[in-house]
């Protein structure tokens, strides 16, 4: 039996190896509540562990985006508070490192508390002070949960509430999201919709207003008439977006600014400035910033204006596309996907079906951030996750809809000249050009027997000797009567 002696062994080590995997080391953390244990491979403390059991709510987790903005905030206010003496050179260098390394993509996994939660944000922020002052621990060489060394709260936390802290990550979060993701979508779908214009100037197609034939239009100008509206909401969102480049930071728990340095509001305020490269300021009066949801709302009452204009244009994709054999197909959006699981050889406008859900629900978040912004009592609104998460989401859903939307459908879009101009040919509403020449009520006439008869409107205007041949062919010019007006010179109206 010797001889099977060293599979007895390897056996043995076998399942040592598995139970030492599967038996994790845990470790002791002490709030005001009392003790638990955590698994010691976590960063998190026993602060957010309460919190993963109290609210398992949504399964939604932080937004990276709003995670970088809070990160940002105490990598700024590690350095101030360093700075300034408020605490040691050493712990204020490793929490910034701490800081560095989840801005770089770690530890993104330990940011576990339901975006539902503790009101004000209380659960999240803890969350955060917690995962980077266990790994500025491990950085100076002690144990995880050794907050006599590093605390959450005396240390990453010095000078600092729930209550500045996240109406400031939620302004940095709205910037951070503006500028990474709905600018650039913004200015992408306006410089594709401006080619597009160019490139179809030439068509001339039916208009339509109450989905009945109206005078015609220029395919071109269709499209530049949509870059012009979508030019407009980008400035509007930029005006709305400077409410949030002032900060309550600094106004600690009550606005006050108990427990902070005199200099430490305007040090942070330059700080993250440069960290996130935008023009920030401290607000004049603290408490009033701490308090008031207003720049939220203002944010996102432009995101609900432009989410109604994308949704308007995405249905207009989809009618102006709609067909192939029954309806409009004056345009046709690239088929990304097959759009029937029993139809064979369907294509559906699926990227502007696509867009108009998105756009229904950013209208349903500037609901709830509209309900939630009057909430707040006294010094504080306890709403500010709800408005923290559907804010940031809204910017971000918004944006890379409207990239999706440009590369997958705007882009490819092309223009069916013929139908187009077997319409714009084909309407009634032609006879708006001869008001001036034989009258509203002879028009009025001549189309109804066009209607009734089938006979077109030059044949019926030259039978009744309403116009001469030369006159007619000179006011139905489809490409004259489609025209835009030149714009003033300088700009202004004129």
């Amino acid at each position: 039996m010797a001889q099977y002696a060293h599979w007895t062994d390897n056996i043995y080590k076998i399942r040592t190896k598995i139970t030492e995997r599967f038996v994790e080391i845990m470790r002791t953390e002490r709030d005001s509540m009392g003790e638990r244990q955590l698994p010691d491979q976590v960063y998190y403390g026993i602060q957010t562990l309460r919190a993963t059991e109290n609210f398992p709510i949504s399964g939604l987790k932080p937004l990276p985006t709003y995670v970088d903005a809070c990160v940002l905030i105490k990598k700024a206010t590690a350095i101030v508070n360093g700075e300034l003496g408020c605490i040691p050179a050493d712990i204020s260098q490793a929490i910034v490192q701490a800081a560095d390394e989840v801005l770089q993509g770690q530890l993104r996994d330990q940011f576990v508390v339901d975006v539902y939660q503790a009101g004000a944000g209380t659960s999240h922020h803890m969350n955060v002070n917690e995962v980077l002052s266990n790994r500025a621990l491990e950085l100076l060489g002690s144990d995880k949960g050794d907050y006599k060394r590093v605390s959450p709260n005396d240390h990453v936390n010095y000078g600092q509430s729930t209550n500045d802290v996240i109406p400031t990550a939620i302004r940095i979060g709205g910037l951070l999201a503006l500028e990474a993701t709905l600018y650039p979508a913004l200015a992408g779908a306006i410089a594709t919709l401006d080619t597009k214009a160019e490139e179809y100037q030439d068509v001339v197609r039916s208009g339509r207003t109450h989905l009945q034939d109206a005078v015609p239009v220029r395919m071109g100008e269709t499209f530049r008439a949509w870059a012009q509206i979508l030019a407009d909401h980008l400035v509007r969102l930029e005006t709305a977006a400077q409410d949030l480049t002032v900060l309550g930071l600094g106004g600690s728990a009550a606005g006050t600014g108990l427990n902070t340095h005199p200099q430490y509001r305007f040090r942070v305020a330059e700080v993250l400035s440069a960290l996130i490269g935008q023009p920030l300021k401290t607000a004049p009066h603290l408490m009033a910033a701490m308090q008031s949801m207003a720049p939220f709302v203002n944010v996102s009452g432009a995101l609900r204006n432009l989410a109604q204009d994308i949704a308007k244009i995405s249905h207009d994709l989809r009618l102006l596309d709609s067909g192939p054999k029954t309806g409009f197909k004056e345009i046709q959006l690239p088929p990304v996907q097959p759009g029937s699981s029993i139809m064979p050889g369907k294509y559906n406008p699926v990227m502007a079906e696509m867009t108009s859900m998105v756009c229904f629900q950013v209208m349903g978040y500037d609901a709830a951030i509209a309900l939630a912004a009057q909430a707040g009592q006294l010094e504080l609104n306890v709403m500010m996750p709800l408005i923290a998460y559907d804010l940031i989401h809204s910017i971000e859903l918004l944006g890379n809809t409207l990239k999706a939307l440009t590369e997958k459908g705007l882009k490819g879009l092309t223009v069916n000249r013929d139908r187009c101009l077997a319409y714009a040919e084909g309407s009634l509403a032609l006879v708006t050009a001869l008001n001036t020449h034989i009258g509203y009520l002879n028009a009025a006439a001549v189309a109804k027997e066009s209607l009734e008869t089938g006979q077109s409107l030059r044949q019926i205007v030259l039978e009744k000797g309403l116009m001469t041949e030369a006159d007619l062919a000179q006011v139905l010019n489809l490409e004259q009567m489609s025209a835009m007006p030149a714009p003033p010179s300088d700009g202004s109206p004129s």
